[in-house]
């Protein structure tokens, strides 16, 4: 059994269950990105105050999995952190609708001095052609680079936006969702990775690129350079109570992403 196909044997369980017992509402499956994850919550939640006769049930997974239960019906809607391959036939059948913008922040340990790098110096890193941030004008310390696993929409946003084609180096510890990749470089004075904005919180130092930092307001990011878009995605027109809650996400009475 192939790693996607595992997934959905895992949520078709999970999505099946939210419909049981004595709760009649209808109902409305997200699946996706861990990146949307709690934002999708957030708006799952106010939209129930606006329509109690719908239950919004929202999982993780990441983008490509998102997709994937999209494409195989377990979900109406399929969270995504980065843009659609336009050449891929199974993407080209779906139509994506953004509903926020959030930056990709770079995260060091606090205690690392360094307050910012540019697109060259983190593809330098992220590659392993530097392997110690004394070569950055930081401590004599080894670097520790993590990263994301493949089907991550950080990971292809990131990708896309700095390594101008070159790999992330083949040593680099891979990270299954933003919690994790916060956890390890909170506790390692030497770690770099990378992540939503929006889940950075306390304990790490979002890094400025190519001199400008990553703000937590939406609102504030048209300089920042490593931003991309949350996705919505569906087969075809959104419609019904799916349409509905896509609707409420892009209105100026939805909760607002980090300010």
């Amino acid at each position: 059994m192939g790693a996607p196909t595992a997934f959905l044997g895992l949520i078709v369980p999970a999505l099946l269950c939210a419909g049981c017992g004595s709760d009649r509402r209808e109902a409305v499956h997200v699946v996706g990105s861990t990146s949307i994850l709690p934002f999708a919550e957030m708006l799952a939640e106010e939209f129930g105050k606006k329509e109690p006769g719908v239950h919004v049930e929202v999982q993780g997974g990441g983008s490509t999995h998102g997709l994937l239960a999209l494409r195989s019906g377990i979900a109406e809607i399929g969270a995504c952190s980065r843009l659609l391959h336009g050449d891929d036939p199974d993407e080209a059948a779906l139509t994506p609708i953004a509903i926020a913008q959030d930056a990709i922040a770079v995260v060091v340990h606090p205690s690392n001095p360094l307050t910012g790098l540019s697109r060259a110096e983190l593809r330098d890193v992220f590659s392993g052609r530097v392997r110690n941030w004394r070569e950055l004008g930081g401590p004599d310390r080894p670097v520790r680079v993590s990263t994301r696993e493949e089907g991550s929409g950080t990971l292809d946003a990131f990708v896309s936006q700095v390594m101008g084609g070159v790999r992330i180096a083949p040593d680099a510890l891979v990270q299954e969702s933003n919690g994790a990749m916060k956890e390890v470089v909170k506790g390692d004075p030497c770690a770099i990775g990378f992540m939503s904005m929006g889940l950075v919180g306390v304990g790490l130092k979002a890094l400025a690129v190519d001199g400008t930092p990553p703000s937590p307001s939406e609102s504030e990011r048209s300089k920042y350079p490593l931003v991309r878009p949350f996705l919505f995605v569906v087969r075809g027109a959104p419609s019904g109570a799916a349409g509905r809650f896509i609707e409420f996400a892009r209105s100026p009475a939805r909760p607002r992403l980090n300010g």
